[in-house]
């Protein structure tokens, strides 16, 4: 089995929750790609996080967390920078976060900075994610893009905070259609497709991007499942299983570490119902990851994952 290159952000969630009567703080390890790549480690695949990382205690914790979960960190670079913030509120079914933190220090990774020979030699390299705001990241993403040698799979994980306008929004818009339209697999959610395509139905979403180019298309539906959109058939609503829902967070990026995981294993399927019987699986990952507060230390190993949905 060979591995995967997952290229975006890590920072430091600030969660904002009760302790004895007061309002705190929990801090976490955060960030959608580095959910992403340990979904696929604690599932079994071999996966290397590229990004920029600070130089403060905060980023040890992140290098020490992500070593800790069987992430590489060949292509990471550190720069002199504080890490970043992400101060996460709860008032909907998607948590609000601003950022806090300049320059961002997720933000810095540059096309001279990029490994290509790692990137060239992955079976699958994910990009996306709000470092695709930064021109220097969305130019070594381009970079990555094209030197990827295996499946190229995206997720645009739109954080509307970071958006300054409708011009910022029409650029995003057009980075989305650029990566979509060479994927193998775009995995997007419910907010993001409302954001970047608004009173569209996600069936059309879908089936929109697969137009661009895209070779298969998953939009998460939340408690209500994904839209799965492959070639050679109709767009399909695969359900999500029964959960009792603690913490969404990271949900979204399971789905994407559970597919990516099981790229690794069997590759690309070739028929529809190869995807919708993996959709099923990562859906089952994510209700295991809302079980438990927190998003990346909430993500499951595949024994955990049969062990809580058997039969």
């Amino acid at each position: 089995m060979g591995y995967a290159v997952v290229l975006g952000e890590a920072l430091v969630d600030l969660l904002d929750t009760e302790y004895a009567g007061e309002p705190v703080y929990r801090q976490a390890v955060g960030g959608g790609p580095l959910n992403v790549a340990v979904a696929v480690a604690r599932l079994g695949g071999a996966v290397q996080f590229v990004g920029s990382l600070g130089d403060d205690v905060l980023a040890g914790r992140i290098r020490d967390f992500l070593t800790g979960a069987g992430v590489g960190l060949a292509g990471a670079v550190t720069f002199p920078v504080p890490t970043t913030l992400a101060v996460a509120t709860f008032a909907g079914p998607e948590p609000d976060f601003r950022f806090y933190g300049e320059p961002p220090s997720y933000g810095l990774l540059g096309p001279d900075d990029l490994d290509t020979d790692l990137v060239a030699g992955a079976d699958v390299v994910y990009c996306g994610s709000i470092v695709l705001l930064q021109p220097p990241v969305l130019a070594a993403a381009r970079r990555a893009w094209s030197a990827a040698g295996g499946l190229r799979v995206f997720d645009p994980n739109v954080r509307p905070r970071l958006l300054d306008g409708p011009a910022a929004l029409a650029g995003l818009r057009e980075t989305v259609a650029e990566f979509a339209g060479s994927a193998h697999l775009v995995k997007l959610s419910t907010a993001d497709a409302e954001l970047l395509y608004p009173g569209e139905p996600v069936e059309g979403v879908a089936t929109y991007l697969r137009e661009l180019g895209a070779a298969t298309v998953v939009v998460t539906l939340g408690p209500d499942g994904a839209v799965v959109a492959a070639a050679g058939a109709d767009p399909v609503r695969v359900p999500a299983p029964r959960v009792r829902a603690v913490d969404a967070t990271g949900a979204g990026d399971s789905v994407m570490g559970a597919l990516v995981a099981d790229l690794l294993v069997d590759g690309e399927p070739t028929d529809p119902a190869d995807w919708h019987r993996r959709v099923a699986f990562a859906l089952r990952v994510a209700g295991l990851v809302c079980e438990a507060p927190g998003g990346a230390v909430a993500m499951p190993t595949r024994a955990e994952v049969l062990r809580r949905f058997a039969g």
